[in-house]
């Protein structure tokens, strides 16, 4: 699982990025084998000024044969930004592989069982009509 960080309005120093890389590879290790590559989006919403929830941290995981999710979390710190969005992004991963897990397998069995019960129910229909038909001759 490759991991980018791009960051705006923050410093983009080699040991932020190991360190943002590091913290979201460690929470998503999981998912590492169904996960092609993890973008990681931070910034800081009021640049040089300071602010509640100014900390801002998207991640966009791309699962492989599927759809990217994109996940948003803001905070007073980098680190509970990151953290929150790691987690958000966590849960939205647990959520798709056990939705894919759940979803029922076609083995074409269950088709090739109608196919007979089709049979079966025709000869019953048609083992009903004769016995009426006699029975009416009778009367």
């Amino acid at each position: 699982m490759q991991v980018h960080v791009n960051s705006n309005h923050i410093e983009g120093s080699a040991r932020l990025q190991e360190w943002v890389s590091g913290s979201v590879a460690d929470r998503l290790e999981r998912y590492e084998e169904f996960l092609s590559r993890v973008e990681v989006h931070i910034s800081d919403e009021n640049g040089g000024k300071s602010g509640a929830d100014d900390k801002r941290c998207q991640i966009e995981a791309r699962p492989k044969g599927h759809q990217p999710l994109s996940v948003t979390h803001k905070a007073e710190s980098l680190e509970q930004a990151i953290d929150g969005a790691a987690e958000k992004m966590r849960h939205a991963l647990e959520h798709l592989v056990g939705k894919l897990e759940s979803k029922p397998v076609g083995t074409g069995h269950l088709h090739q069982q109608l196919e007979g019960d089709e049979e079966n129910a025709d000869a019953l229909l048609q083992e009903e009509f004769l016995q009426r038909q006699e029975a009416l001759g009778k009367e």
